[in-house]
């Protein structure tokens, strides 16, 4: 597991924070997930498309992955499968608005979770928290 120390201010305690890449090309929903997800104690990366996770360069660099389906020239189940072609195999946990039949058997035989929209309580939460979980 990848984790970013952060040392806080007050009580100069340092504590290691999983880090989450999102991937969605809406800049409201990118914004929200980032304070939401910084608030429940996860570093974040947030990015707008493929192309600039890609083009960051350390795209290996996180614990887990949150791609939206619905991104720019290709979908998410695409960007997971770019990432698993380059052997990054880090989890991933899929947002969709509208999930088809289709979309949910592709995800499963993939072992990615979907996640539909709207967000509701704290089911990507306990999902990433799952995923950033330490192997026995």
């Amino acid at each position: 597991m990848l984790v970013q120390a952060v040392t806080a201010s007050r009580t100069g305690t340092t504590f290691l924070q999983p880090v989450v890449v999102v991937v969605d090309d809406d800049p409201a929903v990118r914004n929200s997930l980032k304070f939401a997800l910084e608030v429940e104690g996860f570093a974040v990366r947030t990015y707008g498309s493929a192309a600039e996770l890609f083009r960051a360069g350390d795209v290996d660099a996180c614990d887990c992955f949150v791609v939206d389906q619905r991104i720019p020239n290709l979908t998410g189940m695409e960007l997971i499968a770019q990432l698993r072609d380059r052997r990054i195999a880090i989890p991933a946990i899929l947002l969709a608005s509208q999930t088809s039949a289709s979309l949910s058997r592709r995800a499963a035989l993939a072992n990615i979770p979907i996640i539909e929209k709207p967000l509701l309580g704290s089911a990507l939460v306990d999902r990433i928290r799952e995923a950033c979980r330490p192997a026995n």
